[in-house]
């Protein structure tokens, strides 16, 4: 399980430095992809082979799942970290998710995800917000 919040910098050659608690995980493989509100996403391999299949089956009952998948799949880069832990993000992924040079990494249970510093820091600032009064209404029991 990814948990935790990381600032690691791109470095020229757009690699990026993943932190040494999710390393282990990922050094089989790392597959980046679009995510949802501008972020990337970060699956382990098996990870990413496990919502893949799930989504061919979602498929044959729902069009928003093929949908989805097509713009997962689409945007997927399988990275392998080199021997300091870094993985590549490859142009397109790094104009879609706006990193420049600060990024926010953040565990997401199964998932990774990689956001620019600053919209991460929008981000948690509205939700942080949004959910101030209420977090016994999304999760029960929660105080």
């Amino acid at each position: 399980m990814f948990y935790g919040t990381y600032t690691p910098k791109l470095d020229e050659k757009g690699r990026l430095i993943l932190p040494a608690r999710f390393r282990e995980a990922l050094a089989e493989g790392t597959v980046l992809t679009r995510g949802r509100q501008g972020c990337l996403y970060a699956f382990p391999r098996t990870e990413f082979e496990r919502l893949g299949e799930q989504l061919r089956r979602a498929m044959e009952t729902s069009a928003e799942a093929g949908d989805f998948s097509r713009l997962l799949h689409a945007g997927a880069s399988e990275e392998v970290p080199d021997r300091q832990g870094r993985i590549t993000v490859p142009p397109p992924l790094r104009r879609f998710a706006g990193l420049d040079r600060d990024c926010a990494v953040i565990g997401n249970g199964t998932r990774v995800e990689v956001w620019d510093l600053a919209a991460w820091e929008r981000y948690l600032a509205e939700q942080e917000e949004r959910f101030s009064g209420s977090a016994d209404q999304v999760v029960p029991g929660l105080q």
